[in-house]
């Protein structure tokens, strides 16, 4: 905790001091006869005027919230000598807004007296704060003196994104071979039907089809699929965004990965996270709902950070990206190296899969001819780039703002389902 105390004189002194000054410089008595009496109540003022003793504490209903929920607080004061007037603040970052109660406040104690001032603030945005900065002004029963505080109650508070709908997952193209939730392509014990075929010494008994075999007059056995888990890695583009007013394409990006990671996770998959931008960060694939808060976390701590350096796909650590690993990056395809860093993943033979948080619906066609034409070559180039990844067989999905993150991904399933065929 951090509290100053800063005394500060009103301007009532300040008028009484001149008065005695001016009279002492023009040597008119009567001037310093007139301000006398409130010399005196000055002097009386000062040597019974003490600073209060105030006491706050500031408790959160909750310190985990989802972004667009309502959070209430309250702030205990308490003091033992009276307070004829107390300007309370309590300082906001960015992201919190005050929905109900007064922010700054005034109010009047007595002796020993306690108060309970109520807010509630609206989560406008996800991210990570360090909330509890508490500013307040105190002033003597005569208003003759004004003391200020600061004390510092800041404690942690994490505003989760909120959840994108999403009814169907992008499927992988190769499994991994512990269990889970994704049906396999390769045959074996499971639970969805593949197959028939004849029986061989060493096939169970189980799993005889009999009806199967009494219309062919010979013992066949079903085949399954079995279910698997899958490696993900949620690539997150944060070199550069696109932004208007409080919306920007980074945090639609955000919202969409905590989503994805939310479902795949809990298909029991293995999730990993890179956030490829000025910082690099990076969470090795884990399973569980730890792993989630993790990537949760991971997620408040990004911001676009302006770097110039060079980065490609060889600064990310081997063990981040597993082998077989289906790679889903979130981006808005803005900046040179993660579109390079992207097509370096295809080239290694990863199973890419691109949704494009479109920056387009954030940038005005401009009002004169001039600007209008250079937007039509920036859309095309833009249109350009999602051609050479498609015909690297890469599905992008443009996701503009305002649209279900399904379509997106359906756009995504579509395309891959289409190009199989048409490499077979």
């Amino acid at each position: 905790m951090t509290r100053s105390a800063t005394p500060r004189l009103h301007a009532y002194a300040a008028l009484v001091a001149a008065g005695l000054l001016g009279a002492l410089g023009l040597e008119r008595p009567e001037v310093a006869v007139l301000a006398a009496p409130f010399a005196v109540i000055l002097a009386l003022g000062l040597s019974t005027a003490r600073e209060p003793k105030v006491g706050v504490w500031l408790s959160l209903e909750h310190d985990r919230v989802l972004e667009g929920d309502q959070l209430r607080l309250e702030l205990d004061l308490a003091t033992t000598d009276p307070v004829g007037r107390l300007d309370v603040l309590l300082v906001l970052p960015p992201g919190l807004e005050l929905s109900e109660g007064l922010n700054p406040v005034t109010v009047a104690l007595g002796y020993d007296d306690e108060r309970t001032l109520e807010l509630t603030l609206g989560c406008e945005r996800w991210g990570s704060y360090s909330f509890g900065d508490i500013r307040w002004r105190a002033r003597d029963r005569l208003g003759l003196l004004t003391w200020e505080w600061r004390v510092d109650r800041r404690g942690p508070l994490r505003v989760y994104p909120r959840p994108e709908t999403v009814r169907e997952l992008v499927r992988p193209l190769r499994t991994q071979v512990s269990a889970g939730n994704e049906v396999a392509r390769e045959k074996g014990d499971g639970l969805e039907f593949a197959d028939l075929r004849a029986f061989v010494p060493g096939d169970r008994v189980r799993s005889i089809n009999w009806r199967a075999s009494a219309r062919r007059d010979e013992l066949v056995v079903n085949e399954f699929h079995p279910e698997r888990n899958t490696d993900v890695l949620l690539f997150l583009d944060s070199f550069a965004e696109a932004r208007v007013g409080g919306r920007s394409t980074l945090d639609e990006a955000v919202r969409a990965t905590a989503t994805l990671a939310a479902r795949y996770l809990g298909r029991r998959d293995r999730v990993g996270l890179v956030t490829f931008g000025g910082i690099l960060r990076w969470l090795t694939p884990g399973m569980g709902m730890t792993q989630r808060y993790r990537i949760v976390d991971a997620l408040l701590e990004t911001e676009v950070e302006v770097n110039f350096a060079w980065k490609d796909v060889s600064v990310i650590p081997a063990r981040v990206l597993p082998p077989q690993a289906l790679v889903i990056a979130v981006t808005p395809l803005l900046d040179a190296r993660a579109v390079a860093a992207l097509l370096d993943l295809r080239a290694r033979g990863y199973d890419l899969a691109v949704v494009e948080v479109s920056p387009e619906p954030f940038v005005s066609p401009g009002a004169d001819e001039l600007q209008s034409l250079a937007h039509r070559l920036w859309v095309l180039r833009r249109t350009e780039l999602r051609s050479r990844y498609e015909r690297l067989g890469v599905a992008v999905a443009s996701w503009p703002a305002g649209t279900a993150l399904d379509v997106a991904l359906e756009e995504v399933r579509t395309y891959r389902r289409h190009a199989r065929l048409a490499r077979a």
